[in-house]
């Protein structure tokens, strides 16, 4: 038997019908331009939330500046 007075309403928690929810990063670990054969293609590694360092993934720099631009804020130009 459970007790209704610990049941919480999940209108209160935000959970989406999807039952998904939108990760959040943390920091950007690395930078990097891969040259291709006509063009170059800056990535940054970004360690999102709830996650471990092993499990960050290379996004689309310029795309990551648009969403989250407070995440470049302090970082040196690489070389």
């Amino acid at each position: 038997m459970g007790d209704p007075s610990l049941i919480i309403p999940t209108e209160y928690i935000g959970i989406k019908d999807s039952l998904s929810y939108g990760e959040i990063p943390v920091q950007i670990l690395d930078l990097q331009v891969r040259k291709l054969r006509t063009k170059e293609v800056a990535s940054a590694k970004v360690l999102w939330r709830n996650q471990f360092v092993e499990e960050a993934t290379w996004e689309a720099e310029e795309d990551m500046k648009k969403k989250y631009p407070h995440l470049f804020k302090f970082r040196e130009v690489p070389n």
